[in-house]
């Protein structure tokens, strides 16, 4: 059976079946009435980098990770759609950003689980616009736990790949939507003082990237997870420059220390456990200094992961 949308193609193995299915042999367009799924969806935007100063290329991550999420194995029957990318046009960030949010509330609202496929991280903005677009008038409390080496919480004339966390914040206290921010990675030596004193102004959980080793992990893991207990709904997000330079070279923003697979996958697991993700996005993946294609596959390895451990945790 072969794709049909765009953009998916790889291996096939015999006897075509279940057991031997590949993303790109599953996937689908969403429609009206579907069964729920997980549905990824693309904002190819570099204007948010470009903004903040950083090196552009993000915009063809949607691309590159489709392609490299295409061969990867399917684990369940879950199904699987794409829902299309959202482009910058003209430099008009702010036009996309609602765009995508339109896009992303309807896919919730269908019941799906969206998977934002970056682009920079302003796409979280975006989504943080789709999620509280879903809500409407409910106003149950939320998390976005961020795993990233910057707070994203820049004071900017417009919104950047720099600004969308305190933008998100900001709107949700102008709307009375309960928000807690936390971020996993954070490295001192990328954040400015005036980052460090608004995330403690904001009152906003951080731990740094150098209180993030393996035998400090089974605490920090506890630590979320208390702090997991409270909220209603999780957006948990993922910014590629929070791993290792080795590990994640094409990106705005190579990370001198970073937090390895080692860490981050058994967070992302205690997250998804709690069964509150409602939405996920991978953001920063610049594929033009992406050597051998490396970051890419570190970001399709964590999709792929982090899929099926919040569907186990739903009961799909």
């Amino acid at each position: 059976m072969s794709a049909v949308v765009s953009g998916w193609s790889g291996r096939v193995d015999l006897p075509e079946g279940p057991a031997t299915r590949r993303w790109h042999q599953w996937v689908r367009e969403p429609v009206a009435g579907a069964a729920p799924g997980v549905a990824v969806l693309g904002f190819a935007s570099d204007e948010g980098v470009r903004r903040n100063g950083g090196r552009v290329g993000a915009a063809e991550g949607p691309a590159a990770l489709r392609a490299m999420l295409s061969s990867l194995p399917l684990l369940d029957d879950t199904p699987l759609y794409d829902a299309g990318t959202v482009d910058v046009v003209d430099g008009d960030l702010e036009g996309a950003q609602q765009r995508y949010a339109e896009k992303l509330s309807a896919l919730l609202d269908a019941g799906h689980l969206p998977v934002g496929l970056g682009g920079g991280h302003e796409i979280a903005f975006a989504t943080y616009q789709g999620l509280a677009r879903h809500l409407g008038e409910r106003r149950p409390r939320v998390a976005i736990v961020n795993i990233d080496a910057h707070f994203d919480l820049r004071r900017q004339d417009r919104g950047s790949s720099g600004t969308p966390f305190l933008q998100a914040i900001e709107h949700a206290a102008a709307h009375g939507l309960p928000l807690d921010y936390c971020v996993y990675g954070i490295s001192a030596s990328a954040n400015t003082r005036v980052l460090f004193d608004t995330a403690a102004e904001l009152g906003v959980h951080y731990v740094r990237d150098d209180e993030l080793g393996l035998l400090d992990l089974p605490a920090r893991i506890a630590e979320l997870q208390a702090k997991l207990a409270n909220v209603d709904v999780i957006y948990q997000t993922i910014c590629l420059d929070a791993l290792p330079h080795a590990m994640a070279p094409g990106v705005s923003a190579p990370s001198a220390r970073g937090v390895p697979l080692e860490v981050v996958e058994p967070l992302l697991d205690a997250i998804a456990a709690t069964g509150k993700v409602k939405v996920l996005d991978v953001a920063e993946l610049s594929p033009p200094f992406d050597r051998d294609r490396v970051t890419a596959r570190v970001a399709a390895r964590l999709i792929h992961r982090a899929t099926h451990a919040i569907g186990r945790a739903a009961g799909n």
